[in-house]
């Protein structure tokens, strides 16, 4: 739910889980086949999960950061991992790249660029839940453009804060 001021949007699991359902029948209308999965973690892990179920489409994973500061809101540096993990062989053939959202473009236009330099990848293509207005980068798939480029509260936030002892304290009888 976007609220009335247009710089937040709250989305609840049951949304979130919609939402990556939907981007998964974008790709799959489309009729690109593709070999592997590639999820940027964080965001990307979980519609990255999902959409390997339902291909049956190995999954391989790339860490990134660049949100840092004031809570995770701020963004800082960009972060690329050296290596991708995946269970056998390597990031090779069609490939969907799959992250929550296009914010700034930046992240995506970064992992793009170096995967492109890699040989054994013969097509790249990249989707996410949301591209927001001010992305300078536009994903082959997306379910939702946000014009006017809210910060997201996803579901999964309300992790950020918590600790064991908090968790503790949630089960204490």
């Amino acid at each position: 739910m976007l609220t009335d001021d247009g710089k937040h949007l709250y989305v609840s699991w049951d949304e979130y889980h919609l939402l990556i359902e939907r981007l998964a029948l974008k790709v799959a209308h489309s009729g690109w086949a593709f070999d592997q999965i590639l999820c940027l973690a964080r965001g990307g892990m979980r519609p990255g999960d999902v959409l390997s179920r339902v291909f049956d489409k190995p999954l391989a994973i790339m860490s990134t950061s660049s949100y840092r500061a004031d809570a995770g809101t701020i963004q800082g540096r960009l972060d690329l991992a050296k290596y991708i993990t995946m269970p056998k062989g390597e990031l090779a053939g069609r490939v969907l790249l799959v992250d929550d959202l296009a914010d700034t473009g930046i992240t995506l236009r970064a992992v793009v660029d170096r995967l492109r330099s890699t040989p054994a990848i013969q097509e790249l293509r990249a989707a996410v839940i949301w591209v927001k207005a001010v992305s300078t980068y536009t994903p082959d798939y997306f379910v939702q453009t946000l014009p006017t480029s809210p910060w997201i509260h996803q579901p999964f936030e309300e992790y950020d804060d918590l600790r064991p002892d908090g968790l503790a304290k949630k089960f204490a009888v």
